[in-house]
């Protein structure tokens, strides 16, 4: 729960605590928030519970966590069967920037292993008409 709090940190909240609650009020207030925090996780253990139950057997690998949309997408980007793993490493994305790039400025990309079939040539400029001509007016585009 406090994962990020230095002892520096720790040493500050308590004395900041002693000087609000004072040193006969103290024990009293950490007793009280603790039994407040058991309540909360009871009741979220509880709700979790009736959850469960509630959505029936076919749901019983169910896990809260898994809501979290970082600790889903982990999960199936590790799940072997849905071949996720073949995808990305079949995907060279260096290898694409390079030949972007090379197509760009007008150099010859360099042979690859895979097939080039389907490529577009980005050096050569489109053909366009003149300047001086316009496009047909259409009205009912307007």
């Amino acid at each position: 729960m406090f994962n990020d709090i230095g002892p520096l940190e720790l040493v500050t909240l308590i004395v900041l605590a002693v000087l609000v609650f004072g040193p006969d009020k103290l024990p009293k207030v950490i007793q009280d928030v603790t039994r407040t925090i058991r309540k909360i996780r009871e009741f979220s253990e509880n709700a979790k519970q009736d959850i469960r139950q509630e959505l029936g057997p076919e749901f019983k690998d169910f896990e809260f966590e898994d809501l979290n949309p970082k600790t889903f997408i982990r999960k199936q980007l590790d799940n072997e069967d849905l071949g996720l793993k073949e995808i990305r490493n079949g995907f060279d994305l260096k290898k694409e920037m390079a030949e972007v790039t090379d197509a760009v400025h007008g150099r010859d990309p360099e042979p690859s292993t895979g097939s080039s079939t389907g490529r577009v040539d980005m050096s050569k400029k489109p053909d366009t008409p003149g300047r001086d001509e316009r496009p047909p007016y259409d009205a009912d585009a307007t």
